[in-house]
């Protein structure tokens, strides 16, 4: 049974923290768990307490690590669900069900009395799907502005200057241009010089006004692309940050947890690995562009399902949630007949489903019971599965046909 939606105490646990010989950090593979792992690792190296991260893509996956032996002094920070880690007094949980795992690490980072990065604290909040500034993080972004390290503009949240890369590859709107560059130059052609790395207030005012027309305007967006599109506007510019502004730094952790997550954990622990996280990122980026514009799609009550044939289907689900469905659920389903981003290479030939929802928050234990189901209804389904807020994720044997994962998904959700 897994176990989140309970409230970690900062004090209890930065106290296992402090007496630890060394800390197993795991961590679920989105741009919010790695903000808080970054968060967390970065404190215990502040302390000088040993550590390691790792990602775990599913509950099963993490929960081994959970209950692998380890030394007397080992404590394990889980962030995320993992099964019955509660049962074990060196097992420390970050993740709840109300919460972003950031806000969960804030709080145990100041309690070992080190200082959290304000920034990479606000992409994590961002990449969970909250805004900056809202609700708990208001400090941070107070902090974060006081500091110089945010400063709002016009324009749209990408991690490049380079407009035209950013904003093909960007997973925080979807236009008939992403995913292709020079599609994306012809579009901005009449907005902003392509040659040009410098851009005043007016240009990223004219390039926003461009990208909202264009994907409002898409014979294929849904209403809901105005009001999504709009939380990509007007950006908060990170002057010394790795990249170009908030939102599109958490569009890199959020590309990096599913593509390359030993990148994406260095990226929020604050080294130096900007190129190697903006390739997977561009290539995640186009990648689950060309996914949803060759899709196959059915609509149901409440659902809309997206049939890909490869592609990282967290993305696709996303986006699908975001920009192209009428339903307010999505369901990506790939056949895995090929490696796909968010895959090892031992994964391959793996069946995967992803679920992305613009209105519920409470997805965790729905995907727990869309697994189950799924494991009633296809033994032979081999079913791992992992769920958030918002999101969810399905492993599977590739044999299991989509009519029954889609039962399954439309019977709970």
């Amino acid at each position: 049974m897994s176990t989140e939606g309970r409230s970690v105490e900062p004090a209890s646990a930065a106290s296992t923290l402090e007496s630890a010989g060394f800390v197993r950090l795991i961590a679920r593979a989105s741009g919010d768990a790695l903000a808080a792992s970054g968060l967390v690792a970065s404190a215990l190296e502040a302390t000088e307490t040993p550590f390691q991260v790792t990602v775990a893509r599913t509950v099963a996956a993490r929960s081994d690590r959970v209950h692998t032996p380890t030394h007397e002094d080992d404590v394990t920070v889980v962030v995320g669900t993992a099964d019955a880690a509660s049962d074990a007094n060196d097992v420390v949980e970050l993740a709840t069900a109300d919460r972003p795992a950031t806000l969960v690490a804030v709080d145990l980072v100041r309690e070992l009395d080190v200082t959290p990065d304000p920034v990479v604290a606000l992409a994590g909040v961002v990449a969970s799907g909250g805004d900056p500034g809202a609700g708990e993080s208001e400090w941070l972004l107070e902090t974060a502005r006081e500091q110089g390290l945010l400063e709002q503009r016009p324009g749209v949240a990408i991690p490049t200057a380079d407009p035209i890369d950013g904003l093909a590859h960007s997973t925080r709107l979807h236009a008939p241009w992403s995913g292709d560059r020079d599609a994306t130059r012809e579009a901005l052609a009449d907005a902003v010089d392509s040659d040009s790395t410098d851009f005043s207030a007016d240009d990223h005012r004219a390039i926003g006004s461009l990208v909202a027309i264009d994907v409002v305007g898409a014979d294929d967006e849904a209403d809901a692309a105005a009001e999504t599109i709009g939380r990509a506007l007007r950006p908060y510019a990170t002057p010394d940050g790795p990249f170009a502004t908030l939102g599109g730094f958490a569009d890199v952790l959020a590309a990096t947890a599913s593509a390359e997550p030993g990148t994406g954990v260095a990226l929020a622990m604050g080294h130096d690995v900007r190129e190697p996280a903006l390739a997977a990122w561009r290539e995640y980026g186009r990648r689950a562009h060309d996914a949803l514009e060759t899709a196959s799609t059915g609509r149901y009550d409440g659902l809309f399902v997206v049939g890909i044939d490869d592609g990282p289907v967290d993305a696709v689900a996303r986006l699908g949630a975001a920009y192209r469905s009428p339903e307010p659920a999505v369901l990506a389903i790939s056949e895995g007949q090929s490696p796909s981003s968010n895959r090892t290479q031992s994964d391959d030939g793996t069946g995967e489903a992803a679920i992305a929802t613009r209105e519920a928050d409470h997805l965790g234990a729905t995907v727990e019971a869309v697994a189950r189901e799924l494991a009633d209804r296809a033994p032979e389904a081999d079913i791992e599965y992992d769920g958030s807020r918002r999101r969810g994720y399905l492993r599977f044997n590739p044999d299991v046909d989509d009519a029954t994962i889609i039962a399954a998904v439309r019977e709970l959700l």
